[in-house]
């Protein structure tokens, strides 16, 4: 990554610092973000990361944390819909790196418990979703983009589910 930063340092025209957002999960990633990025984008995290990212960049910077929702009335729909989309992203290295960093269990990872489920995707209703989102501004977010799903989403955007949750910000 750092020779990909100085590729665009030398760019003709370079890519300013200030016009980039790096995805950072990690220690490193964080640090290399706070030097040489506006700021950090960080994918499937919880509130807690969000704080240690914004410790990591300082003040400054932008922190902009993604939140995976469902909107849904129980335990087992939200994970029928999202259990086999979470377990994906846990066998990836990357995930499952910054989950144990953050005290989640090699067991939990592999099974992905209902302790992870709930930290990393906020379900129920929209007060829950809310809810979640404001952890991440009170741990530090300057934004957070979120992500629905539906178990339909390679087929349907969740129009629906998105203007649910704008009614409910507003």
């Amino acid at each position: 990554m750092t020779s990909f930063l100085d590729g665009l340092d030398a760019a003709n025209p370079p890519v300013p610092v200030e016009h980039r957002v790096l995805a950072a999960l990690g220690p490193k990633m964080l640090d290399l973000a706070a030097r040489r990025a506006r700021g950090v984008h960080p994918y499937l995290v919880t509130p807690e990361h969000t704080r240690r990212a914004r410790e990591a960049v300082g003040t400054g910077a932008l922190v902009l944390p993604e939140q995976t929702v469902i909107l849904c009335a129980d335990r087992e729909e939200a994970r029928a819909i999202g259990g086999d989309w979470l377990r994906r992203y846990l066998d990836l290295p990357n995930y499952a790196n910054n989950v144990r960093r953050l005290g989640f269990t090699d067991d939990e990872i592999v099974q992905a418990s209902d302790r992870l489920f709930d930290a990393l995707i906020a379900w129920g209703d929209e007060e829950a979703v809310i809810g979640r989102i404001d952890e991440h501004r009170a741990a530090g977010a300057d934004h957070v983009c979120v992500q629905v799903l539906t178990g339909h989403e390679s087929k349907v955007l969740p129009r629906q589910q998105w203007r649910r949750i704008a009614d409910a910000l507003r």
